[in-house]
């Protein structure tokens, strides 16, 4: 007898990028990403703006959060991200915290705690960063970080000028929304 695989909900993946038209790269990495079939995309942020963290001289990054569901382990779930990366036109090597056509994190898979070589997780800086944990609170305020505590109480004790400075776009990267409005408009 042929066990299925259990898919978890509960997976956040992290998305930004600073160059070219971010917006339409985010959204494109989701497109692949829901395309892959251990991959379903549950629910997607609103992206922000954000200022660069790190390498401050270079352009305002966009950021987002999106949820999804997949029967696959971390360590089986990220070389798909990377590939999705590099489908994406990404580069590594570029230096830590430089510019990027997209960038996909592996944020945090439910209560799974995971430390070696290559993959972390949850995201050892998740818990310090606005430019995440304010997409991440809209989609799940009362989601556990292992080890940090609520998504919700980890924004409240970010800095106020830090958290002000992550701006919500008034746009979609949804590409399930874009879909649906698409074939709303030709069923006219």
């Amino acid at each position: 007898m042929v066990t299925e695989p259990r898919w978890r909900r509960g997976v956040f993946i992290g998305l930004g990028a600073n160059l070219g038209d971010p917006c339409a790269q985010m959204r494109d990495a989701l497109r692949r990403l829901d395309a892959m079939p251990e991959v379903r995309l549950r629910a997607v942020s609103r992206p922000y703006r954000t200022p660069p963290w790190g390498l401050r001289e270079q352009p305002e990054f966009t950021n987002a959060v999106a949820e999804v569901e997949t029967p696959l382990a971390a360590a089986d779930l990220l070389p798909r991200l990377l590939a999705v990366e590099r489908d994406g036109g990404r580069e590594r090597g570029g230096g830590r915290w430089g510019p990027r056509t997209i960038d996909l994190d592996l944020l945090l898979d439910g209560a799974t705690v995971v430390d070696r070589s290559g993959c972390r997780v949850p995201h050892p800086r998740l818990h310090e960063r606005a430019f995440v944990l304010v997409p991440l609170w809209e989609l799940a305020p009362q989601a556990m970080i292992p080890g940090r505590g609520r998504v919700a109480a980890l924004l409240d004790a970010i800095d106020a000028a830090e958290r002000s400075a992550v701006a919500a776009l008034p746009t979609s990267i949804d590409p399930r929304a874009a879909a649906r409005r698409s074939s709303g408009a030709s069923a006219r």
